[in-house]
């Protein structure tokens, strides 16, 4: 009879109730510490959970979606793109890694849940994400690539954030880099500081809102700087191979007249572009020089090392993870868009001393209608320290910015 009663004892179930007991507090205060709310005092929170941990309370993670109309689960939408599979540094997979860090940093805590789903960015999958709002409280896109249509669709059935999307998005909250001003930054540097005028863009893919964005940013560069043209572009897809078949077709194009300068839309691609260089017998900077944006690890691993506008990926996860579970707690909050900093880092790669990366912080600058610029304060910072002299993005008088200062702000409807 004992053995018996033993194994009932261990397969009983144990409850909300019996932790209450223990601890010696009220059923509401316990399922406070379950929820991770703040209103109770640390000596209490910590013998709730000394409770819940002699018991080995489970809390019925069903039951408590069912009471709070929530399913405790967040969906993270990510872009593949098409690359050669055996480009192992593909474009999407080290900008969703830190994205998908930044958000599971932000939820840990939380005892939520990520479900994450990929989709290719040319072909998006408009039925799966109408599936997959039903099973989250809230959606995170990983690429502003969805027409504004259908964000506006989505955006009705669930709370959703668009993550590096448009800053001129009005459906939606929108968290992006501050990518109109670093890739002004960086173009005004190779102008300003190593006399560069002929200028050659590798672009990114059409439906890509950040190299729009950096795109626009040379235009409107070219344009205060009558002396300099853009004497050629080509669209790549962000992945290393798509860079090497650019730096092969410049070489074949050019011959020993290459441009000045290569500006490209991203890290992977200006490898790509550095690796075909270094097989033509092309001397980087001595001959071209060649410009990326994001600051991956591989660039200052990379001989001669990148110079690149750092963006802070993670923290994009992170912020725009935080909004999303903002506008869960409250879904009649207005859309707004927030552009993160980012900084100017000088390498070897367009003529600067190689010793050692200088970071310079990029003073975020806004666009009006009529083309005129004007500098905004830099947002508060919470990524990498960097050196305390600002990068001039542009002339004043010349280089309108992004479309949105950084920081939050309410978007216009």
């Amino acid at each position: 009879m004992r053995n018996n009663h033993n194994v009932a004892d261990r397969e009983k179930v144990v409850t909300l109730y019996d932790v209450a007991r223990l601890a010696g507090v009220s059923t509401a205060t316990v399922s406070r510490v379950v929820h991770g709310q703040d209103r109770v005092r640390e000596s209490t929170r910590a013998r709730v959970q000394q409770a819940i941990e002699e018991l080995g309370y489970v809390p019925d993670g069903a039951a408590q979606s069912l009471s709070r109309r929530r399913k405790d689960i967040i969906g993270l939408v990510c872009v593949e793109r098409e690359v050669d599979h055996i480009d192992i540094e593909n474009a999407g997979m080290l900008y969703n890694d830190e994205i998908l860090r930044g958000v599971e940093s932000c939820i840990r805590h939380r005892n939520w849940s990520l479900l994450i789903t990929f989709m290719q960015g040319d072909r998006p999958d408009f039925s799966r994400l109408d599936t997959l709002s039903g099973k989250v409280d809230g959606i995170l896109i990983g690429e502003g690539f969805l027409a504004s249509n259908v964000i506006e669709r989505l955006a009705a059935r669930v709370p959703l954030v668009i993550i590096a999307g448009p800053p001129s998005e009005r459906a939606a909250d929108v968290v992006a880099a501050d990518n109109f001003s670093g890739s002004a930054a960086v173009i005004t540097h190779l102008i300003a500081d190593h006399g560069k005028r002929r200028l050659f863009h590798l672009d990114g893919p059409q439906n890509s809102p950040d190299a729009g964005e950096r795109r626009r940013a040379l235009e409107y560069v070219l344009r205060g700087h009558p002396e300099c043209q853009l004497v050629g572009s080509r669209q790549g897809i962000l992945s290393v191979r798509s860079g090497e078949l650019a730096g092969e077709s410049l070489l074949a194009r050019y011959g020993p007249a290459l441009p000045d300068a290569v500006v490209c839309a991203n890290d992977q691609m200006a490898i790509g572009v550095l690796r075909a260089f270094a097989a033509g017998g092309v001397r980087v900077p001595q001959d071209v020089a060649v410009v990326g944006f994001d600051d991956i690890a591989l660039g200052s691993l990379y001989d001669p090392t990148l110079t690149t506008v750092y963006q802070p990926m993670r923290m994009l996860g992170e912020r725009a993870c935080t909004r999303l579970l903002d506008r869960i707690a409250d879904p009649d909050l207005s859309p707004a868009v927030e552009l993160l900093p980012t900084e100017l880092v000088l390498r070897a790669s367009c003529g600067c001393s190689g010793e050692a990366a200088t970071r310079q912080p990029v003073l975020p600058l806004r666009a009006d209608r009529d083309g005129a610029t004007t500098r905004k304060r830099p947002a508060r910072r919470a990524s990498t320290p960097a050196a305390s002299t600002p990068a001039a993005s542009t002339p004043a008088a010349s280089t309108p910015a992004a479309s949105a200062p950084a920081g939050r702000t309410p978007a216009k409807t």
